[in-house]
């Protein structure tokens, strides 16, 4: 792959630059992106002709035509690009020719940003958070898996390889994918902490540096989107799907947050024995008082809930604990200013702006309501008995996706969290989703019944 310009989305980019490097690469076509209510990415193809009218948001599209957005009779949306987020693609480059991209907001004719875009969700809570003296902080660690296709080019149901956890080559089949990825990647502007095969066969992780919440948000949403589109180039399919194999390892998103007020990270008190400041205590609590109600937003897929059993390092218990993997919050090792709180349920099959959101809407609650922690929890959580957890006060989330549109719909925390319009729009899709599962004829049931009744 060719070099480009890195234009890194926490870096202030102009104008005049970005003009300069479409005239350095000449890139001649720019992709305008954004994700619908499911955080499925989007976009419109224009040419550079048109940056101009691109940069002051005069391009229209029907959003009647998106999942989760406008009726058809107030169709017309424009789309705002966000230039911090402005990345010639790698993989379009040749000589003389390239194209480009935006992340860009939604906003609606009289130019006020549309309630039903989950970008814009995101900004308001960060807005929320801000009123509080508070930046938020992510680091979101979204690990895939990659499977044969056939000669059609779609997915079959055979893994790439037999590795297991941190294994090299030749066992790590996937090892050059990830180094392709990792190149497109740090071309568009990305800073890559680590690459390595996970615990499941055929399972992959590459992490990238944390940043402010909405900038984590479009790096999640380009991350997706790079690692499916250089899989296919080696004839594999990417899938976040969060559990595509029965017996192994599902696909988490675990989610470090945490608030910096100024240059100072809020979560860090050196002389705490965790060394976690009120703050984080509050923080928790909130999280953990608020989670049932959010999971199908972190948690959205029927597959999800199949992730979510002991045994796979899916935590589904509400507990948490400075070291313990088995809880749903755990506090990584390394403090100062890397202090954070990591959620684990979360899956990559989520739309990320809207998990940051609630997450830190939950966080936020614990902190201005001044919630207690409870306890930790440092014992192996997923091989206690049932008594040891009732005894303990141990919680669940929610087991599958009706009992989690269930808390949803219950939730007025949710409610205010997301917003009028994605509230009733995400619960009325959740539904809609469930009913079509429930009524479907699964091959399990084909397998277990149909000879034998």
């Amino acid at each position: 792959m060719t070099e480009t310009l890195i234009l890194n989305g926490t870096e202030t980019i102009t104008l005049e630059q970005i003009k300069e490097t479409i005239k350095a690469k000449s890139v001649e076509l720019l992709h305008l992106q954004f994700v619908d209510l499911e955080g499925i990415l989007k976009h419109v193809t224009v040419t550079t002709e048109q940056l101009e009218d691109v940069v002051e948001g005069k391009m229209m599209f029907d959003g009647s035509s998106i999942k989760g957005f406008s009726p058809i009779n107030k169709s017309d949306l424009y789309l705002q690009p966000d230039l911090s987020t402005f990345a010639v693609l790698p993989w379009t480059q040749e000589e003389g020719y390239a194209e480009a991209r935006f992340l860009c907001s939604v906003k609606n004719p009289d130019g006020t940003l549309f309630e039903g875009d989950t970008r814009n969700v995101l900004k308001k809570t960060m807005d929320r958070a801000a009123d509080k003296g508070f930046t938020i902080s992510v680091g979101p660690e979204l690990e895939f898996f990659l499977f044969k296709t056939d000669e059609k080019g779609y997915a079959t149901q055979e893994i790439s390889d037999r590795a297991g956890y941190f294994e090299p080559s030749p066992h790590d089949l996937g090892e050059r994918v990830r180094l392709e990825i990792y190149r497109a990647l740090k071309a568009m502007g990305f800073t890559i902490e680590a690459s390595h095969h996970e615990v499941a066969e055929g399972q992959h992780e590459i992490n990238f540096k944390y940043a402010d919440a909405l900038t984590a948000a479009d790096l999640s949403t380009t991350y997706k989107w790079v690692v499916k589109t250089v899989a296919q180039k080696f004839g594999l399919h990417a899938t976040f799907m969060p559990k595509p194999v029965f017996g192994i390892n599902g696909s988490g998103m675990h989610v470090n947050m945490s608030f910096f007020e100024g240059s100072e990270n809020a979560f860090f008190d050196p002389s705490d024995e965790l060394q976690l400041s009120e703050k984080a205590y509050q923080f928790i609590a909130g999280v953990l008082k608020n989670v049932q109600s959010f999971a199908a937003v972190t948690n959205p897929l029927v597959n999800s809930y199949k992730r979510l059993v002991p045994g796979y390092e899916a935590p589904c218990y509400l507990a948490w604990s400075a070291s313990n993997r088995s809880a749903l919050i755990r506090i990584p090792a390394k403090k100062g200013l890397a202090t954070r709180v990591e959620l684990r349920c979360p899956d990559p099959s989520s739309n990320p702006y809207l998990t940051f959101a609630v997450i830190a809407e939950a966080g936020l609650d614990g902190i201005e309501k001044g919630l207690e922690a409870p306890a930790p929890i440092n014992e192996d959580i997923f091989h206690m008995t049932d008594e040891r957890r009732a005894e303990l006060g141990i919680e669940n989330l929610p087991g599958s996706l009706k009992e989690a549109i269930r808390e949803l719909e219950l939730s007025e925390f949710a409610y205010k969290a997301l917003g009028d319009h994605v509230y009733n729009e995400y619960v009325s899709m959740k539904k809609a989703e469930w009913d079509s599962y429930r009524t479907a004829v699964h091959s399990w049931e084909i397998e277990n019944y149909q000879s034998k009744f």
